[in-house]
């Protein structure tokens, strides 16, 4: 008796070229305003998790937190190097205006 299976009909796991760290800093690059809730609606990944990558890109002087009232505002130092060693030749500043054309720079 020979058996043949279907393909499994279960989604694939998505990827993409880059990590939730980039994700999260390419929303509040364009939107400095974002809450953290708002920022992990965006990417798809939890609040908290973006609570954690946020404190890594603060703890890496990529991002800067000021609090306006009850909110809080984050600026990018787009001068900071890219941390792998196959990109530490760039900034987070060329990073951003690759994958951010229209905006400012960050720098």
């Amino acid at each position: 008796m020979t058996r043949t299976f279907a393909a499994s009909k279960a989604p694939q796991a998505p990827w993409t070229f880059l990590s939730n760290h980039s994700h999260v800093l390419l929303c509040l690059a364009q939107s400095p305003d974002m809450t953290l809730r708002e920022v992990a609606l965006a990417v798809g990944i939890t609040e908290r998790a973006v609570q954690r990558i946020v404190r890594d890109l603060e703890e890496a002087g990529i991002l800067t937190r000021t609090r306006i009232g009850r909110r809080n505002r984050y600026a990018v130092r787009g001068d900071k190097a890219l941390r792998h060693p196959l990109e530490a030749h760039e900034t987070v500043g060329n990073l951003l205006a690759l994958l951010l054309p229209d905006e400012a720079d960050p720098a």
